[in-house]
């Protein structure tokens, strides 16, 4: 017999619920593709984003619940009000760990409830409806506390924070951490403005026990078989492990493909030998300093790439430092020290904001002339405008591509209006292209080669790669995992099918990963063309083309119009196996 989930229905507006039981492959294709799927087939492409008929989906994996490593993401999906495309986001945490172990695979936010809510799904399966004004306004520590105190210890916690409350496109949903932190995102995209447009405060989840499992022991086996290969991965225990993220910055650094100053390098400068924004420099001041540079943000995940950054009295300053953050946030804004980035970091946490969004568009406003590179001072009062909502702060909160429209301002790293991540397109081309083309508007996650040498290559190639990396990551989206372990998870897919085939009662097949993969990818691109967008929106910004970015002084080579078509090929791209580019990959 194959096991159940329920899917949630609820109707914000009458606080009805609905439940639809699920099994089989309906648990398997979830996250990304379900999001998909559910998006396209509502006809969400012509609708407000920020409107009552954008449905808000959060969609969880088959593992969901247990202690299989790096398998208990949380994906929230919606039309995005930020580039009016698809948007799918995932972050770890608890949350997904704890829908699962309720037997809940996911569930979907109708409508716009009429005062401030907390819905409170306790373990007997009531859920409740309460009310979250004393909430509003709060930092997303100070809520996290108080719900805390509420609720107990025991819950996990999914949380708007103050810039999605009044819709600033910045926001993403926090979830829980393990130590109870609101510090993992899922952050891009202006979910979080979604969440605020529905008066969706919190929502708090009841941890509960082990949830069922078809075959329990073969489960468990699985599940001890997997650790085992990522402890022995040598990606993830040279750099994973011990270093985080991170890491990534020492290599783009060294190659000249991280933005530094609003895109116009592509390294930072080194001091005394050493780059003080790297994942090596990080990590030995922290673990010098008593902080975690290995650190679990999901329960059973082995990888442990989080870490909690001390500051120079061994107390907790943020978690996590993380690649993106270092880039965008960090040398983006012209920052050279970790304890001032690891300061912006915790301003983002307590925002509930993307740090990839917030550092473009605060770059964006110093090459405009409002401050200085580095000015850190002018990085304190953008973030104290946030919070407080003042007119200006409201601005800020709308992201790069709107910031730059205001301005007047040319020089605006976006693309569908979101920023781009931290691989500069001109040095690190697969990624570029990846960034262009896909539907979730200038992600990096969609499908990241940023080691590939790339530059004596021609674009056919180029673009095969790309499709082999979006299709393997679409599927990784869809089913909970998380891409930190594609070097373990992408040559067992075997494995992978008769685990799942155990925890669920399935009878799946290895095709089955990308054939979801190439599904997603299908079903996004078809809702980016019933969105309205176009070639010209798959171009980079035209400075990317103009300006040769030191010290590679290479520029852009392929504008939208060049790849535009590139899914038309998905049929023909034989993703079953794993090009060696993807070796080293980081998301």
């Amino acid at each position: 017999m194959m096991l159940t989930r329920k899917y949630l229905e609820i109707n914000l507006p009458t606080q009805a619920i609905s439940e639809e039981i699920w099994q089989g492959e309906a648990l398997v294709k979830a996250g990304r593709y379900l999001i998909a799927k559910k998006l396209v087939e509502a006809g969400t492409a012509v609708v407000d984003p920020l409107g009552a008929e954008n449905p808000l989906i959060f969609s969880v994996g088959p593992f969901a619940g247990t202690t299989f490593s790096n398998a208990n993401r949380t994906s929230v999906g919606c039309k995005s009000p930020l580039t009016g495309g698809i948007k799918e986001a995932n972050g770890g945490g608890t949350f997904a760990y704890a829908l699962g172990r309720l037997g809940i695979c996911g569930f979907t936010l109708h409508g716009q409830a009429s005062d401030w809510i907390v819905i409170h799904i306790q373990k007997d399966g009531q859920i409740r409806f309460e009310d979250a004004s004393p909430y509003l306004g709060k930092d997303n520590y100070v809520v996290a506390n108080m719900l805390h105190q509420k609720y107990g210890k025991k819950v996990s916690l999914a949380l708007c924070g103050p810039v999605g409350e009044y819709q600033g496109l910045l926001a993403g949903v926090a979830f829980s951490d393990t130590d109870n932190r609101p510090s993992r995102l899922a952050a891009r995209g202006g979910v979080g403005a979604v969440m605020g447009s529905k008066k969706v405060k919190a929502i708090v989840v009841d941890l509960h026990t082990m949830p069922q499992l078809h075959d329990r022991k073969k489960t468990l086996t699985a599940v001890k078989q997997y650790a085992t290969w990522v402890r022995e991965d040598p990606i993830i225990q040279t750099t994973y492990n011990p270093v985080g993220t991170m890491g990534m910055a020492d290599f783009t650094n060294h190659i000249g493909g991280i933005p530094v100053n609003n895109f116009t390098s592509g390294s930072q400068p080194l001091t005394n030998d050493q780059f003080p924004l790297g994942g090596t420099f990080i990590t030995e001041l922290n673990n010098s300093r008593g902080g975690k540079q290995t650190h679990a943000c999901m329960p059973g995940c082995v990888i442990q790439c989080s870490n909690v950054y001390a500051d120079e009295n061994g107390q907790e300053l943020t978690s996590p430092v993380e690649y993106e953050t270092i880039a965008l946030l960090g040398t983006n804004c012209g920052l050279t020290h970790p304890d001032n980035l690891a300061r912006m970091n915790q301003w983002c946490n307590e925002l509930g904001i993307d740090t990839i969004e917030t550092g473009a568009t605060i770059g964006v406003l110093m090459d405009a002339g409002l401050a200085d590179f580095g000015d850190t001072a002018f990085m304190e009062d953008v973030f104290q405008q946030m919070l407080q909502g003042t007119e200006s702060g409201q601005l800020y909160a709308q992201g790069t591509y709107r910031v730059g429209q205001h301005l007047g301002f040319q020089r605006v790293p976006t693309i569908k209006k979101q920023a781009i991540s931290a691989y500069d397109p001109r040095v690190i081309e697969v990624t570029g292209i990846s960034m262009m083309m896909t539907a979730q508007g200038a992600d990096h996650t969609a499908g990241n080669v940023p080691k590939m040498k790339t530059r004596d290559k021609a674009l056919s190639e180029l673009i095969v790669v790309s499709l082999e990396a979006q299709i393997a990551t679409a599927a990784t989206d869809s089913i909970g995992l998380c891409v930190f372990g594609r070097s373990v998870t992408n040559p067992h897919i075997d494995f992978l099918a008769n685990a799942i085939n155990h925890a669920l009662g399935t009878n799946l097949q290895p095709t089955f990963f990308h054939k979801i993969g190439r599904e997603t990818l299908r079903l996004e691109r078809e809702f980016s063309l019933a969105s309205g967008f176009t070639a010209v929106d798959d171009d980079l910004p035209q400075f990317f083309y103009d300006e040769p970015l030191p010290p590679s002084q290479q520029t852009a080579r392929f504008r939208g119009v060049d790849v535009h078509e590139m899914y038309e090929r998905l049929p023909e791209v034989g993703a079953e196996r794993v090009p060696e580019a993807f070796g080293g990959a980081t998301p």
